[in-house]
Order: structure tokens, then sequence, then C-alpha cells
């Protein structure tokens, strides 16, 4: 009597509680959506893992009720200590995230740990994460990899363009850009969208495969149509610079808007240029400014190297020196040689900070080692007139060839002049005139202002007034002093 008297208390609990739940929480007023919520409930209260953990699921997306990510977590909470693999997965995440309860990644990745160990391939991958990334535990390449490969086994396509990305780099394992491209394919043709783009990139760059330009660009398109920023942006640049297609300014535009839009840094850097140069839509140096202030903030360097520029020379926002500083040094300290040939610049003339001859070698060094062709030019400069460091013409001599060699104009011009007067080097009049030719159709003024000389003076080459005359007005009319003298003198004849 007693017992069932019992049962009928607990029978009368379970009404009560779940009539509760239906006017608290269930929005819904279909009938069988009702009926199968209530079954749902019934079972969790019974203790079945699996409705403990879809019934989380509910609570936590809003499915069929309001939602409530705070009882989403004591569901999966429920779940996960009865040993449900994907409610221990799903409760990870939850500490991950701070889904319904505060952040907490020691414990997401022991729930990761049990979920894993219990063969769900997701939490296989996202342990990987957590090595890879020293999240939760200690930073450990290696068992990333050992538990990517378990994933990627297992199915998971995030699993295999994780695992991908370790033979790609060389991370945790020996480097093998084939079975990265091989991973690459398989997460890709199961609609992994960063796959996708990833196996893009193979393809653009020769990774792991032959280069293909066009088959890059499918892929790239495949990822963008499915909504990844990344994909968006690389699709941009194949647009824009003719890649695998047509050349098309304006769906470049479009395709880093999206990229953008979507939180993409790269993507706000590449539409900043857009408006910048005006390419695929109207020129405004101040939108410019704002998508470049987005990527910069967002950690990108090169974003963070233009605005830089941008504060530096007043393109959409006043002249400040001191911010263009600011964000050069940023740039330059996240490997990017132009703000580093940039912010030497900086020191050397005290600009936004104060002039430090030692410092700016120092940066033009980074610059010049990173394969910047300018930045091998200025630490020619500094090697050749003991700027910042002891005086060294043959150190000089050698980073101007580099940077000569690497198409910078005012380095093919210092090269002539080494030549021409033995500078580092032993003086050769006809290498001379050769490096101030390709100085000078490259546009530097003082280049053209030295070619005149070799050619009025028949210096490396046959004598000609007419080209000599020519040059000097084209560097004249490049701003070049010497030759507007040397024209005023023409004009007096």
């Amino acid at each position: 009597m007693d017992g069932l008297g019992i049962r009928k208390d607990e029978e009368k609990a379970f009404e009560w509680f779940l009539k509760s739940e239906l006017s608290e929480n269930l929005f819904t007023q279909n009938e069988n959506e009702r009926k199968n919520f209530k079954w749902l409930l019934k079972l969790a209260i019974e203790n079945n893992w699996t409705a403990q953990n879809n019934l989380g699921r509910c609570y936590q997306y809003g499915i069929e009720i309001y939602k409530n990510e705070k009882k989403a977590f004591e569901w999966y909470f429920r779940s996960a200590v009865a040993g449900y693999a994907l409610g221990q997965y799903n409760l990870g995440n939850c500490y991950a995230n701070a889904v319904g309860t505060s952040k907490d990644e020691t414990k997401a990745f022991e729930w990761y740990l049990k979920s894993a160990k219990g063969g769900n391939a997701t939490a296989q991958n996202n342990l990987g994460d957590c090595y890879r990334l020293g999240k939760g535990i200690d930073k450990d390449e290696a068992k990333a990899v050992e538990w990517y490969l378990k994933s990627a086994a297992a199915g998971c396509v995030q699993g295999q363009c994780n695992l991908g990305d370790c033979y790609r780099l060389g991370k945790g394992i020996d480097k093998d850009e084939i079975k990265a491209f091989e991973l690459y394919l398989k997460a890709a043709k199961s609609e992994s969208e960063t796959a996708q783009n990833n196996l893009g990139d193979c393809y653009r760059l020769g990774k792991g495969t032959d280069k293909d330009e066009k088959k890059a660009f499918e892929w790239y398109l495949k990822s963008a149509f499915a909504g990844y920023a990344k994909g968006q942006c690389n699709l941009g640049d194949c647009y824009r610079f003719g890649k695998g297609t047509d050349k098309d300014k304006k769906k470049a535009f479009e395709w880093y808007l999206k990229s953008a839009a979507a939180g993409c840094a790269q993507g706000q850097c590449n539409l900043g240029d857009c408006y910048y140069y005006g390419k695929g839509v109207n020129k405004d140096e101040t939108k410019a400014f704002e998508w470049y202030l987005k990527s910069a903030i967002a950690g990108c360097a090169q974003g963070q190297y233009n605005l830089g520029y941008c504060y530096y020379y007043g393109k959409g926002i006043d002249k400040d020196e001191t911010k263009a500083f600011e964000w050069y040094l940023k740039a330059a300290n996240g490997e990017n040689a132009t703000a580093q040939n940039n912010l030497g610049d900086c020191y050397r003339l005290g600009k936004g900070i104060d002039k430090d001859e030692t410092k700016a070698f120092e940066w033009y060094l980074k610059s010049a080692f990173a394969g910047y062709a300018k930045g091998q030019c200025n630490l020619g400069d500094c090697y050749q007139f003991g700027k910042g460091t002891d005086k060294d013409e043959k150190k000089a001599f050698e980073w101007y060839l580099r940077s000569a060699s690497g198409g910078c104009a005012q380095g093919q011009c210092n090269l002539g002049d080494c030549y021409a007067n033995a500078v580092g080097t032993d003086k050769n009049e006809i290498k001379a005139f050769g490096w101030y030719f390709k100085s000078a159709v490259a546009g530097c003024a003082k280049g053209q202002y030295n070619l005149g000389d070799c050619y009025r003076l028949g210096k490396g080459t046959d004598k000609d007034e007419i080209k000599a005359f020519d040059w000097y007005l084209n560097a004249a009319e490049g701003g070049n002093k010497m030759a507007q003298s040397k024209m005023e003198d023409y004009l007096a004849v």
C-alpha cells in the first residue's frame, strides 16, 4: 500500500514537473511536437542517456522550446556523467565555449578526453585541438597528431583537415605535402569548406600535387559558396589577379566584401585595397582606412601596415606619425617585411619616434633578410655610410646587389654607383651603365640622371647628347634637382 502511494506521488510529481516545463519552456502548439517533447522529457527523467543529450540540444538551440543554455548544460551533464560519449562531447563544448556555465578549458579537455576514449570522432578532433593549442593541457603537437589520426580514420572531416595541416606544416609529425593533399581531398569531397579552401591552396601553390590555377579556382569557388570567409577571400584574389579565371575586379570586390563582412581579416585588408585604389568600386580613401582598421585590429599584419601607411601619409584620416609608427611596429612584429623597412625609416628620420640609427639598422636588417628589396637597399645605405653600424663598403655592395636583383630601382641605381666609383667592388663603367639603365627604365629619377651623365660623357656606352638630354628631362620631371639644374643649363644655351 505504501509502495503504491509512493509510486503515485512520483507520478504526480512528474506530471507537475512536466506541466511546469511545458508551460514555461514549450512554445510549439503542434500537438505531435508537444507529445514528442513530453516523451523525450519522460525518457530523460528516467535516465535515458540519449534522451538527456537530445533534451540538452533542444534547450541549447531552442528546438520546439525556448532557448535555455543553463538547462542545456544540466541535461548534457546528466548524459555525460552517465557515460554517453556524445553527451560528454557536448558538455566539453559547454565548458569550452561558456554555454550555460563558466568557461573552463581544463574541464573541457577532461570531457573531450572521456568522449574521445568512448569513440566520438569529433571529440577526438577537439582533443587534438586542445593538445595543439595548449587548451586545458600542456601543448603537445605529437599527441595532437595522435588524436587527429584517430578522428580522421573514423571519418571526421575536421579531423582529416587538421591532420592535413599537421602534415603540411610538419607539426607533430614529419612534413609530407602529398599526405596533406590527400587528406584535404578526402575532407573536401565530404563538403568541408575549410578543406576545400586548403585544397585550393595546394593546387595554387603546387603543394603535394601539380600546380593548377584552374583547379585552385574551382575549389575556392566551392569553399566560398559554402560560406567560408577565407575561401571567399582567396576567390576574390583569383578574380583580382586573373588566376584560374578571367580577371574581374568587380567580382573580386564582391567576394572580398562577403569575406570581410564574415570577419576574415585578410578579406578586410583586401577590401580596403579595392577602396584605396578604386578597383571594382569607386575610390574612397576613407572607406579604405575603415576596412584597414578592422583588419588591423583583427591582427592582419598587412592590414596593420596599410593602416600605418594611411596615418603616415594622411590617407582617409588625419596625418599622425606617432600612430603610423605604432601600427608599423605591430605589423613589423608580425613579420611584415615592408613594415619592418618602414619602421626603419621612422627610426632613421625620427618620424613618430625619437631618431635612432641603430634601431633603424636593426629593422632594415630584418626586412632585408625577409627578402624585401627596398629594405635590402636601405641596409646597403647603412653599411655604405656607417649609419647605425660600422661602415663596410663590401657589405653595402652585396646588399645593393640583392636589392637590384630583386627589382628595386633605387638599389639598381646604388649598385650602378658602386661600379662607377669602385665602392665595395672593382670599377666597371659598363656594368655601372647597365644598372643605371635598369634603374632609369624602372622610373628612378636619380638613375635617370646618372644614365644621362653616362650618355653625355660616354661612360660605359657611346656618347649620345640626344639620349643624354632625354634622360635628364625624364629625371627633371621626376623631381631630381640636379637634372632640373642641368635642364636650365640646356635652355640657357
